[in-house]
């Protein structure tokens, strides 16, 4: 870290130095007329810098990180209810810690928040100082950014009914998620989702959607409480939903836990919606939904669960979806189990039927994956999974599920790897082959993908 001038100049603005009269300038080799001699000056008639025994700055010299906590711990002090003037060089362990919330409020926010970086960065030095900080870490960077940039591409052959022609479809495109998370207080978190996607085969600047915005309250180790429009996921590896829902959810427990939640989704969830829907635009689905679910930290062994999921809403008032198109409700229940053999190899499976439905009522899925790889922002670079499985999704059951090998409303095997070739970098791999649930058509379709987490 240099120690020039232009520093200092900095750390007046930064930490919002307002005094208005000053002692001369002590500093011999910091001659007036300079440009950084105002600054230098209100500096050390704060105290926040004292120079050395000979009366030089020595201004061009390389400065230690001891020299610079020094300087945060006397900013920090000036903002404590005490008189700077009482302050000495070195903050004892006898003086009151300093808080994020206790300072004096003429400091700004943004200003806060800079010291609040200061301090964490050079909290090792700190504590040898005795200045504790443990109340900043609370609130230093109180904004956590995490995010996913997906470079995708799709190529899908269809042969609905059996014609011996298939369709092609050729897909890349790309996907930009931002997730900001506020730390409001002990209790409660505001997190949100931004999405960002494009087609690259046009060359399209993208769509951008607000996918959920919410609050997250946690009180202890058994309960939370989700409130807003909150990402819902269901517990059977979302066979049925991976969708966002504007509404609430209670969760009790820990490693066995039961999560109630209510709301409504809209028609883009469905993806198209129910088999044969009407064109209604104003597709707002009533959600009920129960989980109950034990799933051990240690990820071994056998764990699983349940839920119910209850919808109502017009649209699923068509022949296609019962006999007498006269019901606007969807009775879903499912079952799930997973066993893990070790850490890196687990047998999952799920089963979800709808009981309001006469057509593709029903749906399931079972997959063994190998290896290490997690797909998240912690990927390391080495990381790598194969999979392999099958699944059918019924259209009329699953309304929404979260995959991207086999397709709604077919049935089908499939293959696939996930590899980090460097840290937070994943590529993914995907094949699926099978038929359509109704009729005698077939499908498969190639699945690339690249992530990039931060």
């Amino acid at each position: 870290m240099r120690k020039f001038l232009a520093a200092n100049l900095a750390a007046s603005f930064v930490l919002g130095i307002s005094a208005t009269t000053f002692a001369a300038n002590p500093f011999s080799d910091v001659p007036e007329g300079h440009w950084a001699y105002n600054s230098i000056e209100k500096l050390a008639a704060e105290g926040i810098i004292e120079g050395y025994g000979d009366g030089t700055y020595r201004g061009s010299r390389n400065i230690t990180r001891y020299e610079m906590a020094q300087m945060v711990a006397r900013a920090l002090a000036r903002y404590e209810n005490v008189p700077a003037a009482t302050k000495s060089a070195s903050v004892t362990s006898e003086e009151p810690p300093v808080t994020f919330d206790d300072r004096p409020q003429g400091i700004s926010a943004a200003s806060r928040a800079e010291l609040d970086r200061l301090a964490m960065e050079f909290h090792e030095e700190l504590d040898g100082l005795g200045v504790r900080v443990a109340e900043l870490e609370k609130h230093a960077d109180r904004v956590q950014w995490s995010g996913k940039i997906e470079m995708n591409f799709a190529n899908i052959r269809t042969d609905k009914y059996n014609s011996g022609h298939k369709d092609k479809e050729i897909w890349r495109g790309y996907t930009f998620y931002l997730d900001p998370e506020v730390q409001l207080n002990k209790n409660w978190t505001a997190l949100a989702e931004f999405q960002i996607e494009g087609d690259l085969t046009k060359d399209s600047t993208g769509t951008t959607h607000l996918n959920n915005v919410w609050a997250l309250g946690n009180f202890g180790d058994n309960f939370a409480i989700g409130i807003g429009r909150i990402p819902f996921y269901t517990n059977e590896d979302g066979l049925i939903l991976d969708a966002d829902m504007s509404g609430g959810a209670l969760i009790f427990g820990n490693e066995f836990y039961v999560t109630l939640a209510g709301g409504r989704v809209h028609k883009e969830t469905f993806g198209g919606g129910i088999k044969g829907e009407s064109d209604s635009e104003d597709f707002n689905a009533d959600v009920l939904a129960v989980n109950v679910q034990y799933e051990p930290e240690s990820g071994r062994g056998l764990y699983g669960g349940a839920g119910f999921y209850y919808l109502k809403d017009k649209d699923f008032m068509t022949p296609n979806y019962s006999r007498g198109g006269n019901t606007d409700k969807a009775n879903i229940w499912s079952v799930n189990a997973s066993y893990g053999f070790t850490d890196n190899l687990t047998l999952f499976g799920s089963f979800a039927q709808n009981t309001k439905a006469d057509y593709e009522k029903n749906a399931w899925q079972a997959e063994i994956e190998y290896g290490s790889y997690d797909g998240d922002y912690e990927t390391e670079k080495g990381d790598w999974s194969v999979f392999a499985g099958y699944r059918k999704f019924g259209t009329n059951v699953s309304l929404a599920p979260s995959d991207d090998d086999v397709m709604r409303g077919m049935r089908g095997w499939f293959v696939g790897a996930n590899y980090a070739p460097f840290k937070n970098i994943g590529v993914t791999a995907r094949y699926f082959k099978g038929k359509y649930i109704t009729g005698k058509g077939d499908a498969q379709k190639i699945f690339g993908e690249i992530d990039f987490f931060f």
